[in-house]
């Protein structure tokens, strides 16, 4: 059971890889992903070595290559690399104003509470603005 595990991960990842690969080379436009905004530095860090890592196996099929068939390799290479690090770029950008976007509901609906809490005296009033604080992140 031991030996199977790591074959299992290794087969995923593979899979993961082949995948990807297939999609880089057939995709013109970006993936969805569904929460973009979850993307750390760490992965954005894999993704450009990724993205490196495959311009450089490009450029190294483009050497077996002569005259202008060369040259067509590699301003192929260069635009596919090109193409997938602007749709990181656009991809963080999305991510950002989505988050943004967040930010300023959450902001609308912490005033609106607040005014709420208007209504009310006392404790309770200091108590509806702890919770609305609490519940906003203010």
């Amino acid at each position: 059971m031991k030996a199977i595990k790591p074959a299992i991960g290794t087969l995923v990842l593979g899979l993961c890889v082949a995948a990807f690969g297939v999609q880089a080379q057939t995709s013109t436009a970006p993936a969805a992903t569904p929460n973009a905004a979850a993307t750390t530095g760490a992965a954005a860090s894999s993704n450009r070595s990724s993205i490196n890592d495959t311009y450089r196996q490009d450029k190294q099929r483009c050497n077996d290559m002569k005259g202008n068939d060369k040259d067509v390799c590699l301003k192929e290479a260069k635009a596919k690399r090109d193409t997938a690090k602007a749709n990181n770029k656009e991809g963080k950008e999305k991510a950002e104003a989505h988050h943004d976007a967040q930010s300023e509901k959450a902001d609308a609906q912490y005033k609106v509470a607040k005014e709420k809490c208007d209504a009310m005296s006392g404790d309770a009033k200091d108590q509806c603005i702890a919770n609305a604080k609490t519940r906003y992140m203010k």
